[in-house]
């Protein structure tokens, strides 16, 4: 979503009685919600390339054992750098748990990238057999956060 568009949204919700907005595009997903008085830019989630390659990233830190060895199902990978969050608030419950159902389309996550927050949705349905990161911890593009079988 360009820049212009993005501002124009903004306007049209800061001069109307809407007090939330959330638009989904194919370039992406927008959520402008107005507080106080002007609008705040909630989240932007740029569309997820399905067949791009991922190039190698360093890791920030050292990757546990288990995590190293290839594990059976889909990976759910994270499509930007960014802080993961189970929950959308500290002392909510968590979007998914390990044995929990999903269906493609469903947030199980978020990420915040510069002060924004991003829902992850599962881009496969099935059941969640393990969670890779922790709650607050810095992921990595590309890295895996949730396997899927």
């Amino acid at each position: 979503m360009d820049l212009r568009k993005l501002k124009t949204l903004i306007d049209l919700v800061s001069e109307s009685n809407v007090s939330e907005l959330e638009i989904t595009e194919a370039e992406g997903k927008v959520r402008i919600v107005k507080s106080g008085g002007a609008p705040m830019v909630m989240q932007y989630a740029p569309p997820v390339p399905v067949a791009a390659p991922v190039a190698p990233v360093p890791a920030a830190a050292p990757v546990p054992a288990e995590a190293v060895a290839a594990p059976a199902g889909h990976a759910v990978k994270s499509p930007m750098v960014g802080t993961f969050y189970r929950s959308a608030s500290p002392g909510a419950k968590a979007f998914v748990e390990v044995g929990n159902q999903v269906k493609e389309g469903e947030t199980i996550c978020i990420i915040e990238a510069m002060k924004i927050l991003n829902e992850i949705e599962a881009d496969k349905s099935g059941t969640i057999t393990r969670i890779l990161c922790e709650n607050g911890q810095a992921v990595e593009y590309g890295q895996p956060l949730f396997m899927i079988e």
